[in-house]
């Protein structure tokens, strides 16, 4: 009796054990493994073609990778992006609350920005920067519809190459900044809002204590993606004779004649600037999403579920 009572037990068990999710197997993915072989196998093959293709002039790619004129247009392009991507945000999260606002008059010279801003090319509004004296030859503070001038200046000792290239990014950035940020406010559910403002919370403080720090896990990763565009987009800045990576690549090899190493040069030092940029965007966007997502084991540990033998033990005793 006993060993039959063992038996059937031991029957139910596995019956469980069979039905309950905890024991789950997956399916071998064969495919999987297979692709993956494929894949390794061709990105293998093209790196090696790379390595040994002579024309890519390896050599000439070690011996300027550092040099002193090509660092230093790193640093160039480097500052231009904080510098302007610092202004850019800063410039963005205004227009976004300007957007937001029931101030008629503020949200149509928001509008009025992203739209202008967002509708013209980035190469056409540093060139336009660059030129700006051959419109305006000075620049005065007047009193409007007379001749009362203040103060003035030469328009030529204003705009430089590095001013005209801040300008240019940090305007341009302004308007994809303040729509990525509007869109962010408005991922926070609108009970934020109601909330602040039954306890008297002023909208400044609102949004610097409670919105804007919700808003920033939707805010991340779009601003992540607009940072390594303006990594790229600074080698636009070539063309007004600023001297960022580009610009210093380019002086090397119409010297030397050797351009496709020394692009490549180029090449690497804006792939590592991106990686490193990528894994900075990753630990941001751990940090914001705290809380928010729920592991296999937490969901576990929280609501523990009874273990198959123990009901089988209560089964068999009743």
């Amino acid at each position: 009796m006993s060993s039959s009572t063992h038996n059937t037990g031991a029957t139910e068990r596995a019956e469980v054990q069979q039905r309950d999710v905890a024991y789950a197997r997956s399916a071998p993915a064969y495919g999987r493994w297979i692709s993956w072989i494929v894949v390794l196998v061709i990105a293998s093959n093209f790196l090696w073609i790379v390595a040994t293709n002579p024309n890519f002039e390896w050599q000439v790619v070690l011996q300027w990778f550092t040099e002193a004129s090509v660092l230093q247009g790193l640093k160039v392009t480097l500052g231009l992006t904080l510098v302007s991507m610092v202004l850019g945000t800063l410039l963005g999260l205004l227009l976004a609350v300007w957007r937001l606002s029931e101030n008629r008059l503020l949200s149509s010279i928001a509008s009025l920005y992203i739209w202008f801003f967002r509708g013209t090319p980035l190469l056409v509004q540093l060139i336009f920067w660059y030129n700006l004296s051959t419109l305006f030859p000075t620049l005065s503070l007047t009193l409007p519809w007379t001749s009362l001038t203040g103060a003035s200046w030469n328009t030529n000792d204003l705009i430089t190459p590095l001013t005209a290239a801040i300008a240019g990014l940090a305007l341009n950035e302004a308007a994809y900044m303040a729509e990525i940020i509007r869109a962010g406010l408005l991922s926070v559910d609108n009970g934020q809002v109601e909330t602040t403002q039954a306890f008297g919370m002023s909208r400044s403080r609102a949004l610097r204590r409670i919105i804007i720090p919700q808003a920033m896990r939707a805010i991340i990763p779009p601003s992540g993606n607009q940072l390594i565009s303006m990594i790229k987009a600074t080698s636009l800045v070539s063309v007004i004779a600023m001297g960022d990576l580009l610009y210093s690549v380019q002086a090397v090899y119409n010297r030397t004649f050797e351009i496709v190493p020394m692009l490549m040069v180029a090449v690497i030092w804006y792939l590592l600037i991106t990686s490193v940029l990528n894994v900075g965007q990753s630990a941001i966007e751990r940090y914001y999403a705290r809380g928010s997502r729920r592991t296999v084991e937490n969901v576990k540990a929280r609501s523990p579920a009874v273990r198959p033998e123990t009901r089988l033990v209560h089964k068999e005793e009743v």
